[in-house]
């Protein structure tokens, strides 16, 4: 199944598919108790201010970001689009929408991940992942159809919503894999603490107090597992495997938050949740069966990101190494032509 002999890439998309997918129907659950906006500033808040105390913890104090000075702009735009803008959609879907639907309209984040991917920033795909993606459209499509709305569900507004959040992780998401090569730690802990901020922000202009202390801490817990930890495993992903295939991966999330919904929240999706359940889980199939092998040359390119002597990093060291790995330095790789299963992340961004 895996494209390289690496399968930690895979795994990191999977659990971070897993703490988000968990979140969403905590989330549905505490919104009675605050504001949407608040909940998300406090969903934030506590996913960067935990990161940050690991972070700091980790590095004894304060440590750079390792980020070149011309991707600070494509980060600053992720923030904007996910950190803030993707949340505060999300919370206003899910006052309109139960948790187990909104869990499974969130597999449209993949989607427009994807369509952005390959449209806007070139990322290369195949009729295998363009089919996959078909259908998990199509199971999205079926769950937002009208017809089996009540007024309870706020008809089309909670589904235009969850789609809308969907579409500013998507540009996210290709926006942080720009970034990848930093570290992941900090790219998720910024994100989480400055989001955290502007959303409390907005919210106490609108009037909104926070609740109660129990409610705080456990939005901040959510926030902490479901945003945080998730977003580091990721970013880790999008360092390994390219946007599009962990935008796939994590599109188990959705299921994942769908069976807690039903399972320990005793919702009851309607009768169309199951035949969208199926286009969806046989779209998520198809991504990840998929195998991408061909010959592909690599370009000369110098950059800096935590790596392994692997087949891609054979190089000298201008410093005494101690032969510890992984470890972080500039490196420069030399132009290289081969063939082996892989994925279109740091190393592999080339045309076809």
């Amino acid at each position: 199944m895996a494209l390289t002999s690496d399968g930690r890439p895979i795994l990191a998309a999977l659990g971070a598919a897993v703490f988000f997918g968990a979140s969403t129907p905590f989330a549905k659950a505490l919104l009675g108790a605050t504001s949407p906006i608040l909940l998300a500033g406090l969903l934030y808040l506590g996913s960067g201010t935990g990161l940050w105390c690991i972070r700091v913890l980790r590095h004894r104090g304060l440590a750079p970001a390792g980020m070149a000075r011309d991707e600070w702009r494509w980060f600053a735009g992720a923030i904007l689009s996910g950190g803030v803008l993707g949340p505060i959609l999300l919370m206003f879907g899910l006052m309109h929408t139960s948790a187990a639907d909104a869990s499974l309209l969130l597999n449209l984040e993949a989607v427009l991940t994807a369509l952005l991917a390959w449209i806007v920033f070139a990322e290369n795909t195949d009729r295998r992942i363009v089919l996959g993606m078909a259908l998990i459209v199509a199971g999205g499509a079926l769950l937002a159809w009208p017809s089996h709305r009540t007024a309870a569900h706020g008809g089309l507004f909670g589904a235009t919503a969850i789609a809308a959040a969907c579409l500013c992780w998507a540009v996210d998401n290709n926006l942080t894999r720009k970034v990848s090569a930093s570290d992941p730690l900090f790219i998720a802990a910024t994100k989480g603490l400055v989001a955290g901020l502007v959303n409390l922000t907005v919210a106490a202009s609108f009037g909104a107090h926070l609740p109660r202390g129990a409610i705080i801490t456990a939005s901040m817990l959510v926030g902490f597992v479901g945003y945080g930890v998730s977003l580091v495993l990721f970013v880790y992903a999008l360092r390994g495997l390219g946007t599009a295939r962990t935008a796939a991966y994590f599109s188990t999330a959705p299921f994942i938050g769908a069976a807690i919904a039903v399972i320990f929240f005793h919702e009851h999706p309607a009768a169309v949740f199951w035949p969208a359940a199926a286009l969806m889980i046989t779209g998520v199939w198809l991504h990840l069966s998929e195998r991408h092998e061909h010959e592909h040359t690599h370009e000369r390119l110098t950059h800096s990101h935590a790596h392994r002597h692997d087949s891609h990093h054979q190089h000298e060291h201008a410093f005494a190494w101690d032969g510890g790995e992984p470890h972080t330095h500039e490196h420069t790789h030399e132009p290289l032509r081969h063939t082996h299963p892989h994925y279109p992340e740091v190393h592999h961004r080339h045309g076809h």
